[in-house]
């Protein structure tokens, strides 16, 4: 029995921290996230046709606020700006939104709550407070009710938010798969490092 290869029938598309503080000219640009985004747009694409589930994780920090990742904490709480609810920052890229429109609503995100884009129910959007997209959301129980067993993992800053919701999803015996050309600040020791996790 194969425990690890993707099942892609039941598969879902998480697009990490794909918003407009993270691309170029942003408040915290991560490099290469805007350069992949062409890509991005090709997933978001296939899964809608294919019918797939398909969920936004999104990063919302309230400037003043202490709910955010250690190392912006301090930063954070001093008031910075950084896909801080309701800003233009915190808004999706519209590469991942395709026809779709979506204009966050952070209270209910932050609550914890799924927003869908534009009406759909199988295109949602989480606010994770941490790294990881399973870190206080209901990510697992969504995936859990629409029969997901594998994620297809995609979006911004490999080494940070998409490598923690890879560990996250292998802990919840989920099968994962990252696409290499889809995400940002890959090299080839970042894609060996993973390949090697045994």
């Amino acid at each position: 029995m194969d425990y690890t290869g993707p099942v892609w029938v039941n598969s879902a598309l998480p697009l990490i921290d794909v918003q407009q503080d993270f691309l170029d000219g942003g408040a915290l640009a991560i490099p290469g996230t805007t350069a992949v985004l062409p890509r991005l747009a090709e997933l978001v694409a296939a899964y809608r046709a294919a019918g797939r589930p398909e969920v936004r994780i999104v990063r919302l920090s309230e400037p003043g606020s202490s709910d955010v990742d250690l190392p912006r904490r301090a930063a954070v709480e001093a008031g910075l700006s950084l896909a801080a609810p309701g800003t233009p920052g915190s808004q999706l890229a519209p590469a991942v939104l395709g026809e779709r429109l979506a204009e966050l609503d952070p209270e209910p995100l932050l609550a914890g709550k799924p927003r869908y884009l534009d009406g759909s129910q199988n295109e949602a959007v989480l606010s994770k407070p941490r790294w990881g997209a399973f870190h206080r959301t209901g990510l697992e129980q969504l995936l859990r009710d629409r029969g997901v067993d594998t994620m297809v993992v995609a979006g911004c800053d490999l080494p940070n938010c998409p490598r923690a919701t890879l560990f996250e999803a292998g802990m919840r015996d989920l099968r994962t798969v990252l696409v290499t050309d889809a995400v940002s600040r890959t090299s080839d020791e970042r894609i060996a490092d993973l390949a090697a996790i045994r």
